[in-house]
């Protein structure tokens, strides 16, 4: 096909479409047919990082061709993934003479001095605003565009699903928003506390089921099968179970779609329940580590009102699902679990590579382990938003059955 070329006012623009602009020749046809500006129009799906990544290739083109470059670009979110808006011109030179804001559909008037253009320049958002607005922007537009009323959350007290909450707040308003606490024999007084304080900060509904009575139902229904074997995982489990029912029988009756809370690390390691925690339409933060869940928790809590109580980002975080347990009675430390995913998942590093980096070789080996022995966990996991390079879904493909070692 020839090169697209129209005239505006006696100037000659020449269009390519999104990958085209990652090589010289496209746009070099359309400049040897007169383009005197190069218009790239993209939707090219978010993750942190992006958008200097697209700049830098973008200059690169201006300067090799040297041409000014106008870069249009899809915002908003469709499934998992997000479009981050920002669209940008550049001068021949390859500098930013005009961008338009982040996430946000934006009219951006620039003028074309000749071929120069001119125009204002939105600031770019910091790492975690970045990437809150990120998952702001998928919970908005799943839920909206998908015609659901509202959102239903499962509050725990712990940080996931208040970062969650948080969210879901800031995309759609306090009045679409439901949270349900479901206390065990094993939820802290504190976790019931901080629960109830965040739904009030933020002016959510508020309720509270005790699956006691069902969990003791179950106990008695199973104490047969179950006779003479000590508790483990599956009592455990049972209680993530009845809440997952809980919440999606809410969700029937009323419309509401429920937000899982689930993030990156437990996703990775399987450190979630299949028809448990795992129950839901939307899951917001599994492309969020634990690490960042900590990050934009104190994040969020600096941008005006302290939404999240303090004590939620500092208590050891508990599924409570057993007497006296943390997280790091079945994980390494986050700061580890959370350095080996990033390198092995997104930096395609193995996992001698991994060790040679400083990581402990036997928790290089479990953490992988983990990662490879649960696939079958995420495959049964709800669609949630990408914002890293290489996010579980779409990016990550590997079989089930395998012997697979990295």
């Amino acid at each position: 096909l020839p090169p697209l070329v129209f005239d505006v006012q006696g100037l000659k623009f020449g269009v390519v479409i999104c990958e085209d602009a990652w090589f010289d020749e496209p746009g070099a046809a359309a400049k040897a047919a007169g383009a005197q500006v190069l218009c790239v129009i993209n939707a090219s799906p978010f993750h942190l990082g992006k958008l200097a990544e697209r700049e830098e290739r973008m200059a690169a083109r201006a300067r090799s061709l040297d041409l000014p470059l106008l870069y249009a670009h899809l915002a908003g979110g469709q499934d998992e993934v997000v479009f981050d808006g920002a669209s940008f011109a550049l001068d021949a030179a390859g500098v930013v003479q005009a961008r338009a804001p982040m996430f946000d559909e934006a009219l951006t008037l620039v003028e074309m001095r000749g071929p120069v253009p001119h125009g204002p320049v939105a600031e770019v958002p910091s790492f975690e605003a970045q990437a809150w607005a990120a998952l702001v922007v998928g919970v908005r537009d799943y839920v909206n565009k998908n015609g659901f009323p509202g959102v239903i959350i499962g509050l725990s007290g712990g940080i996931d699903s208040a970062l969650v909450l948080a969210i879901a707040v800031d995309a759609l308003g306090a009045d679409r928003v439901r949270t349900v606490m479901m206390p065990s024999p094993y939820t802290a007084d504190i976790s019931w506390i901080d629960a109830r304080d965040m739904a009030q900060r933020l002016a959510v509904r508020y309720d509270e089921i005790s699956i006691v009575p069902m969990f003791d139902a179950f106990l008695n229904t199973l104490s047969t099968e179950f006779a003479g074997l000590p508790q483990d995982a599956t009592e455990e489990n049972i209680q993530a179970r009845i809440r997952g029912t809980l919440l999606m029988a809410l969700s029937n009756k009323f419309g509401s779609i429920v937000l899982t809370t689930g993030n990156k690390s437990e996703m990775a390691t399987g450190y979630c329940t299949l028809y448990g925690d795992m129950a839901g339409g939307f899951a917001v933060i599994k492309d969020v580590a634990k690490t960042l869940v900590y990050r934009l928790a104190t994040w969020r809590n600096s941008q005006g009102a302290e939404v999240i109580p303090e004590r939620i980002i500092t208590r050891p975080p508990s599924a409570e699902l057993r007497a006296d347990q943390t997280d790091q009675d079945s994980l390494p430390p986050y700061e580890v679990l959370d350095g080996i995913l990033q390198r092995y998942m997104e930096g395609d590093q193995g996992l001698d590579e991994i060790i040679a980096a400083g990581f402990d070789p036997a928790a290089v080996e479990r953490v992988t382990r983990l990662i490879k022995v649960n696939e079958y966990k995420r495959r049964q996991a709800p669609v949630g938003i990408r914002i890293t390079h290489r996010a579980f879904g779409r990016d990550w493909r590997y079989p089930i059955t395998s012997k697979f070692r990295a």
